[in-house]
């Protein structure tokens, strides 16, 4: 891995309306219509280029760990590629990261978007490759799954440059956000998948929170599991220099009975908490910028871009 020092971020271009996406599978297997992927891209006028790994599998991997390296690699490299769209998560990511080119990604920015066990390669290009990534709907579960509104205009939205410094990432009224501790902060949106942040500490690609907005998910976890993960961070020194924390949907577990957990962890801290926010395995799934600079006010209950996302 080569990862000496960390990076400022870098913006690619953003997409155009015709739009190629590369489709990956980092990480496991699944079953994938391949007909309906295409229909679905076409319908919309765009186009996806389905790599190898997506239609393989060994085991609980798609395919080879060379493979899914390989296709990783590929997509960032292709000319004609403008976004990589994993296909789901499952498990896998995290095998790849010391044979990640952040040399060759560096050089070809482009958004991959993806959640779940995707965020050992959020954590890595954020962190190694400069690149801001994108928290959002993957194929399987939230496009092809026809996920509720406003899953797919929140992903195109920020995907598609229509969104810059100034802007509201809004989130659905139907979906009532809760304030656990009030206050305003800036910083960079880093985080996702709690037990994946928790799973990479110790390595090269542990996420650096130091003056972070922190955003967490998960999913499968019963609320003491989700203690013993956030006091994981906390004892590793991970909360030290967080700024706000966002905290996405942890299905399963309802916000009421996060709150006092949230503010046992987060309340020395001093720091805005807000929880609710419809991110990770929910539906509808809203598409969040890792990487980029975000203010957030919990208590107004609004998180705000400090930055454009993509060059001018």
């Amino acid at each position: 891995m080569n990862c000496a020092e960390p990076l400022d971020m870098q913006l690619p271009a953003a997409i155009p309306a015709d739009a190629c996406f590369a489709i990956v599978a980092p990480a496991g297997p699944a079953r994938l219509d391949e007909q309906k992927a295409h229909r679905w891209f076409t319908s919309r006028g765009m186009q996806c280029r389905l790599y190898p790994g997506v239609s393989q599998a060994q085991g609980y991997l798609a395919g080879s760990d060379q493979q899914r390296l390989d296709d990783l690699h590929a997509a960032f490299a292709d000319p004609d590629i403008d976004a990589i769209l994993c296909m789901r998560g499952g498990y896998g990511s995290m095998r790849l990261l010391d044979r990640l080119d952040f040399d060759l990604i560096r050089r070809h920015p482009k958004p991959l978007v993806g959640y779940s066990d995707i965020t050992a390669l959020h954590t890595a290009l954020n962190r190694y490759a400069g690149l801001i990534t994108f928290h959002g709907a993957m194929l399987n579960a939230d496009l092809l799954g026809e996920k509720l509104e406003p899953t797919v205009p929140s992903l195109l939205s920020q995907l598609r440059g229509e969104l810059g410094e100034g802007d509201v990432l809004r989130h659905p009224e139907a979906y009532p956000l809760t304030c656990v501790q009030p206050g305003v902060a800036s910083g960079r949106l880093f985080g996702g998948n709690l037990s994946l942040l928790c799973a990479t500490l110790g390595t090269p690609a542990e996420i650096d929170s130091q003056g972070s907005i922190l955003f967490i998910e998960d999913v499968n976890e019963p609320l003491y599991r989700v203690d013993r993960l956030l006091t994981q961070l906390r004892l590793a020194g991970k909360l030290n220099g967080v700024r706000g924390v966002l905290v996405g949907d942890f299905a399963g577990i309802s916000v009421a009975a996060m709150v006092p957990l949230l503010k046992d962890i987060f309340g020395p801290l001093g720091v805005p908490v807000l929880a609710g926010w419809r991110s990770g395995h929910c539906d509808p799934n809203l598409c969040l910028p890792l990487g980029a600079r975000v203010r957030l006010d919990s208590q107004e209950q609004v998180l705000v871009l400090e930055q454009g996302l993509f060059k001018a």
